[in-house]
């Protein structure tokens, strides 16, 4: 099979996809529609130029500690040298979103996609979309069947992303995970990731890949008996509820990075009581069955009942 090397239109797919299956090549269908909606050109980045100029988004949207930068433009070298996905998002000429992963074990079957950033020029746009639908055809071309990615749990509109819009499984919380990186947007922050997976073929990414999202509703689930495990203060705290229940219920802050800045102590509050509930549910059996977009986690214990 030939793989293309920029998914942007379905112009491409009768030649280049020949030989692919059906669900790959659906697949490029959708990053092609997602990459027109968002009105930007993807494709992979291997010119030292724009290599560069994916250092200095990523620079812009984190404003680093300079000793710690998200990336490197070396190591987009390397990673792009050796075949890894890195690839950006372009309007015109100009650079408006990127995205980096690498092979992991086993190589041939599976990604981890390291950092992703959109321009706050391109905001509102979906511009994130199309690069992690790009990124899904991408793999699959290459008979990857999964990527794994972390996130900040506290961030909700990434929970919403992630859980919902990408319908990705979270699997593991992991405190602290990279250290501190004292950056505009963690500040100096405990690291805290959520690790989710994405079954590249799966009915319900397949689903949602081509729009449909998957949904939760919190009050719908409390009225069926859920438990308030977390809940948010009239003036913004956090609330420790009871963990005895089937499912669980764990607000999350509106908007933690502003929160971070104006009341770093607060952030970190947010940050233990969310942690000490999730882990302990987790460990207890407990799974992430999604993000309610109002600020919800859902958590339930009978792994035998899916979300409707």
């Amino acid at each position: 099979m030939t793989v293309p090397d920029e998914i942007t239109s379905g112009e491409r797919l009768m030649g280049p996809l020949i030989g692919a299956d059906p669900g790959t090549g659906a697949a490029v269908e959708a990053a092609g529609r997602a990459a027109r909606a968002a009105g930007v050109h993807i494709r992979e980045i291997t010119e030292l130029g724009d290599l560069e100029a994916v250092y200095r988004l990523y620079d812009g949207i984190w404003r680093p500690d300079p000793a710690n930068p998200p990336v490197t433009t070396e190591l987009l070298r390397a990673l792009a040298k050796a075949g890894n996905y890195v690839t950006g998002a372009f309007e015109g000429p100009r650079l408006v979103g990127a995205c980096v992963g690498f092979f992991r074990p086993p190589a041939d079957e599976a990604m981890h996609s390291h950092v992703a950033g959109v321009s706050s020029a391109a905001a509102g746009r979906h511009v994130g979309f199309a690069l992690k639908l790009h990124q899904r055809a991408w793999a699959m071309l290459r008979g990857v069947s999964e990527i794994a990615w972390t996130f900040d749990p506290l961030v909700s509109r990434n929970a919403y992303f992630n859980l919902g819009k990408l319908a990705a499984t979270a699997a593991e919380y992991l405190p602290n995970f990279y250290g501190g990186m004292n950056d505009g947007i963690n500040g100096d922050d405990d690291t805290d990731r959520l690790l989710v997976r994405w079954a590249l073929n799966a009915p319900e990414v397949t689903a949602a890949c081509a729009g449909t999202v998957r949904t939760c509703d919190a009050e719908s689930e409390r009225a069926r008996g859920a438990v308030v495990a977390v809940a948010c203060s009239p003036d913004g705290s956090p609330v420790p509820g009871v963990l005895e229940g089937r499912t669980l219920l764990v607000a999350v802050p509106p908007d933690i990075a502003s929160l971070r800045a104006a009341d770093p102590g607060l952030g970190r509050e947010w940050r233990r009581v969310v942690r000490d509930v999730l882990t302990t549910s987790m460990a207890d059996g407990a799974y992430l069955a999604g993000f309610d977009r109002s600020g919800w986690y859902v958590l339930r214990r009978d792994t035998t009942e899916d979300l409707g």
